[in-house]
C-alpha cells in the first residue's frame, strides 16, 4: 500500500543559526572557464549537515495542484488515472530569512545564504565569477559562483514564471517576466551548438529551465548572476545496496538503479512508479524535477571532447541507463530524457498544462540533433504522443527511474 511522505523541516532556533551562518569561511567549489584560476575541489570537510540532518536536503518544487494531459485537475485517488504526481508528495518545504539589511536570504533548509537582488546586468560567465569573487555585500566578501545545484535549489515550481519565490528573491528585470531571466552556474563540460567548447550552465528563473548558454557572451546577450556563500551544497553520497538500489545519504533518498530500457509517456511513467516493487519496496514514485535534478552528474556529457568526460550526466558506476538508439542524435553512443511528476505550461499566453518537466541524461538536442543545451539541462516536452509540440521536437516516450525516500 502507498502512503504520502511529508518530511516536515523543523527550524526551531532558525534566526540565530542564520546569523552564526554567516561568519563560515568557504571553499569555492565553482568551475572555472579557460583563463581563470582552478577553483579547490569540494571535500568532505567543506559539506556540513543542515537542519534537517542530511548534508543535501533536497527542496521541495513547491508545486501542489495536479494536472492530466491537458489542464489542472482534482487530485486524483490511489488507483486512478494520473495519481502518483509531483503535488501529491510533499518534501522539505522551503523556508527562508531575510537580513535585517535586506541585502541577502539565509535558506534555512540548504544553509546557503544568497545575494538577494541581482545587478541588472548581462556578463558573460568570466565577468560573473569575476564578480563574486569581488563582491562584498552585508559585511562579507566571501561571495561564489553557485553551482547547477545550489542555484536551482531556490527554484519554485508552485506556479512559474517567475519559477522564483520574489517574495525573498528579487529579479534582475523589472516590470514583466521576462524569459532572459537567466543566471550563470558552472561551465559545460560538452560542446554545444551556440557556445562551441565555451559555454556554461545557467538556472532561467523565467522559464524554470536549465540549459547551457555561450559562456563567452556579454552585455545584452549575457546573464545574470547571484551569488551565493556557505558551504558546499549539492554533493551526493550513493551506496549501492546491492539488490537493485542506490541509497543517497545525502539526500536521504532512495533510487531505482536502472531504467527498464525503453520509454513511456508521462501517464504511463506515472502508472509504472506506483506499480513498481522493487527490493521489497512498493512506495516508489515519480521524481519530481528537484529530486530527478540531485542525481545528475555535470563532469560528463557525450559531446564532451576529452573521452574522460565523455558519457551521461549520471554516475555510471553506479546507474545503469539506457543507451538511444543509434542516429537518434548526433552523438553516438547518446541516453535519454528522464521524466518528472512536475508539470509545465509553456508560458503565460499558453498555460495548458500539456507538458512535463524533464531531465536530460544525455545530450539536449534541438531539431537538427546537436547537442543544443547540454547533458543535464532541465526542459520540458509533451506528456503524450500528438500533443503540442514540445521544445526541440516532441520526445514524448521517455525513461524513468523511480524514487523512494530512504
Amino acid at each position: 500500500m502507498k502512503y504520502h511522505r511529508g518530511i516536515i523541516v523543523l527550524i526551531t532556533a532558525m534566526a540565530i543559526m542564520g546569523v552564526f551562518a554567516g561568519c563560515v569561511s568557504q571553499t569555492d567549489n565553482t568551475g572555472a572557464v579557460s583563463g581563470e584560476e582552478t577553483p579547490a575541489p569540494v571535500t568532505e570537510s567543506t559539506v556540513t549537515k543542515t537542519t534537517t540532518g542530511l548534508t543535501y536536503p533536497v527542496v521541495d518544487s513547491g508545486q501542489v495542484n495536479c494536472y492530466n494531459n491537458e489542464e489542472e485537475i482534482t487530485c486524483p485517488a490511489e488507483g486512478e488515472a494520473f495519481y502518483g504526481q509531483d503535488a501529491q508528495f510533499s518534501g522539505n518545504q522551503p523556508a527562508y530569512t531575510v537580513s535585517s539589511d535586506g541585502l541577502t536570504v539565509y535558506d534555512e533548509v540548504t544553509g546557503l545564504t544568497w545575494q538577494r537582488s541581482p545587478e541588472n546586468t548581462g556578463l558573460s560567465y568570466e565577468e560573473a565569477y569575476e564578480y563574486c569573487e569581488s563582491l562584498e555585500l552585508s559585511g562579507y566578501d566571501d561571495w561564489r559562483m553557485p553551482t547547477t545545484k545550489e542555484l536551482f535549489s531556490i527554484s519554485d515550481f508552485s506556479e512559474g514564471w517567475p519559477y522564483l519565490d520574489t517574495t525573498y528573491f528579487d529579479l534582475a528585470e523589472s516590470g514583466s517576466v521576462s524569459k532572459d531571466e537567466q543566471y550563470w552556474t558552472e561551465p559545460y563540460v560538452g560542446t554545444t551548438e551556440q557556445g562551441k567548447s565555451d559555454a556554461a550552465f545557467g538556472v532561467n528563473h523565467g522559464t524554470g529551465h536549465i540549459k547551457a548558454y555561450p559562456a563567452k557572451v556579454s552585455g545584452r546577450m549575457g546573464n545574470y548572476v547571484r551569488a551565493v556563500r556557505g558551504d558546499s551544497y549539492g554533493v551526493n553520497d550513493f551506496t549501492d545496496n546491492g539488490d537493485g538500489t542506490i541509497t543517497d545519504s545525502a539526500t536521504g533518498l532512495m533510487w531505482q538503479q536502472a531504467d527498464i530500457g525503453s520509454g513511456m509517456d508521462w501517464d504511463s511513467a506515472l502508472v509504472y512508479a506506483e506499480d513498481l516493487t522493487l527490493a521489497g519496496y512498493d512506495d516508489w514514485r515519480l521524481p519530481n524535477v528537484k529530486e530527478l535534478q540531485s542525481i545528475v552528474d555535470y563532469t560528463h556529457s557525450p559531446s564532451a571532447g576529452d573521452a574522460a568526460d565523455s558519457g551521461p550526466a549520471i554516475d555510471t558506476d553506479l546507474f545503469k541507463v539506457t543507451e538511444l538508439p543509434a542516429g537518434t542524435t548526433d552523438y553516438d553512443p547518446d541516453y535519454g530524457y528522464y521524466w518528472t511528476s512536475t508539470s509545465a505550461y509553456f508560458n503565460k499566453q499558453d498555460p495548458g498544462y500539456y507538458y512535463a518537466w524533464y531531465v536530460a541524461i544525455g545530450t539536449a538536442v534541438g531539431n537538427s540533433g546537436t547537442d543544443s543545451h547540454g547533458a543535464g539541462a532541465v526542459r520540458f516536452d509533451t506528456k503524450v504522443e500528438d500533443g503540442p509540440l514540445g521544445e526541440g521536437g516532441e520526445r514524448y516516450y521517455n525513461y524513468v527511474l523511480c524514487v523512494r525516500d530512504a
